[in-house]
């Protein structure tokens, strides 16, 4: 393939480093130890990214749907990533609470500075338009605030010009128009009923900005899984804007690569970041080097000469200076801080008063509220799948179970569920798995504590559950299960407990060790 030659031909080519980090552990995926990354630097589902620069610092947020709730990335080279915050942990609304927004919560976000402070707008397709704003990017994040409350808005993005007047543009769901509003120079109320720049083919993603006299609007267009990315340019923000398709899938096997943002490095390089779909790992992140002609950015490698560039699968790291340790987003916890690691995500809504680090030291304590099955239960505990391949234990005490309780290890891939754990019934503790709602096996566990693991081969579709009484010996239970991108997440491993009849019962986890076929984040 074209696109892989040149790619295998920078490595043979580009000056290998032999540093510290070439000690560090690399993957199939991300930074290599040796000047180059390989795509994608994320393989992992943080899907619709932005990212913005401040100083020598990159900034990234992406969509994250009916999980609570979004984090904010940090990144010195633009290639080794870590969460740093969370910006909310709710949403405000009742179907947020129940379970009932399935594919609803946070679209698209944007992340911008200004004014000295760091701002976060997304929408959701049912409740409208929303904003927080924090000084420093670890938080606190400002609760959010509805800055319009309307139905069928996506992909939010504000600019602030050189004069201090406000826009945000957006799109509609469904896909375009490109619309330009008037915006309050504080962020908060939207001025105007806006004005349509942009009609085009599934147009969507707005993010705008201002270079050299021109305003861009950059946008991808073509659907999520087949699509590319256009820039629009004027010289006044309201258009008439002229068009070009600056990336494409071309001669590659990805599957929708685009939807991202345009970023600068210090010394003048620019790259872009988008996703990939890809499959049931969800949308994944790659980073493009970007050249600029005649005044339009020109994504990736330009592999046919038809003026429109390609992903690249291995590139030269961003010319960043220092010394970068190579890692990624965080997968482990102990459950020794006084706070979740920022890589966890509730399902919906939390209940707070159902879960706690303290009332056993060194262990996350979920007590089972009421729920008629696992897509209605509250306080799911949920990460994203990193990499195709990989696995997660963790250790769960038994001693706190009640009739009717269900609690242990989760996989959630859009409509399809699977489980491992422990119910009780009719006074018997039970191993038993689950996939959408229907026991697959059960088997009494007389035990006081059980060890539960996943593997995980997502490309492979060959994932199987596992239980094991002294962390050693690992026995396969329940049949080999599949997963599937759905509600516009990717999978998603975690951690459950809820009961059937009541509301009693607590499960108790000493901790979550996940590894997996990339550079680990510590």
């Amino acid at each position: 393939m074209k696109i892989k030659f040149l790619s295998l031909l920078l490595i043979s080519v580009c000056f290998f480093q032999t540093n510290a980090r070439s000690q560090s552990k690399t993957g199939s995926w991300g930074d290599q130890g040796n000047g180059t990354y390989i795509n994608p630097v994320m393989n992992s589902d943080y899907s619709d990214p932005d990212v913005i620069r401040v100083n020598d610092k990159f900034y990234m947020v992406c969509s994250e749907f009916h999980f609570m709730g979004m984090p904010v990335l940090e990144s010195s080279d633009m290639v080794n990533w870590k969460i740093i915050a969370r910006v909310y942990d709710h949403i405000d609304f009742p179907e947020y609470a129940t379970n009932d927004r399935y594919a609803g919560g946070s679209w698209a976000p944007s992340i911008r500075f200004h004014d000295n402070k760091f701002w976060i707008y997304f929408c959701t397709p049912d409740e409208g338009l929303f904003m927080s704003s924090a000084e420093k990017p670890e938080g606190p994040w400002q609760p959010l605030f509805q800055v319009k409350a309307i139905a069928r808005w996506e992909d939010p993005c504000p600019f602030w010009d050189e004069d201090g007047k406000a826009y945000l543009g957006h799109s509609l769901k469904g896909a375009g128009p490109i619309i330009i509003h008037k915006m309050s120079p504080d962020g908060k109320q939207l001025l105007d009923d806006g004005v349509t720049v942009y009609t085009g083919p599934n147009a969507e993603g707005t993010k705008i900005y201002k270079l050299n006299g021109w305003y861009y609007i950059f946008i991808p267009e073509g659907g999520f899984t087949v699509g590319w990315q256009t820039a629009l340019r004027s010289k006044n923000i309201y258009g008439p804007y002229e068009k070009k398709v600056v990336f494409e899938r071309g001669t590659s096997t990805l599957n929708g690569p685009h939807q991202g943002a345009l970023v600068d490095t210090p010394d003048g390089q620019w790259w872009f970041y988008h996703f990939e779909s890809a499959g049931a790992i969800g949308r994944v992140v790659d980073l493009q080097p970007v050249r600029w002609q005649d005044d339009w950015p020109l994504a990736g490698v330009d592999i046919d000469r038809n003026g429109i560039g390609e992903p690249v699968y291995v590139w030269k790291k961003p010319d960043i200076k220092g010394d970068f340790k190579i890692t990624a987003p965080q997968s482990d916890d102990d459950f020794n801080s006084p706070s979740l690691g920022l890589q966890w995500q509730w399902n919906h809504n939390p209940v707070n008063d159902l879960w706690s680090l303290t009332e056993k030291p060194g262990f996350l304590t979920l007590k089972a509220g009421k729920a008629e099955n696992f897509v209605k239960a509250h306080n799911t505990l949920t990460q994203k799948v990193m990499g195709t391949t990989g696995e997660a234990v963790t250790e769960m005490d038994l001693s706190g179970f009640a009739e009717g309780q269900k609690a242990g290890l989760c996989s959630m891939g859009g409509k399809i569920t699977n489980l491992i754990g422990i119910r009780e019934k009719d006074g018997q503790l039970n191993l038993f798995t689950e996939t959408n709602g229907k026991i697959i096996s059960e088997k009494p566990a007389k035990l006081k504590k059980i060890f539960l693991k996943v593997s995980l081969d997502i490309k492979g579709d060959k994932n199987q559950f596992y239980y094991s009484t002294d962390n050693k010996s690992y026995t396969p239970a329940g049949e080999p299960f599949t997963t599937a991108f759905g509600y516009w997440k990717g999978t998603r491993i975690g951690l459950f407990s809820y009961n059937e009849v009541n509301e009693k019962g607590s499960a108790s986890f000493n901790s979550f060790i996940y590894n997996y076929d990339g550079p680990k984040g510590q």
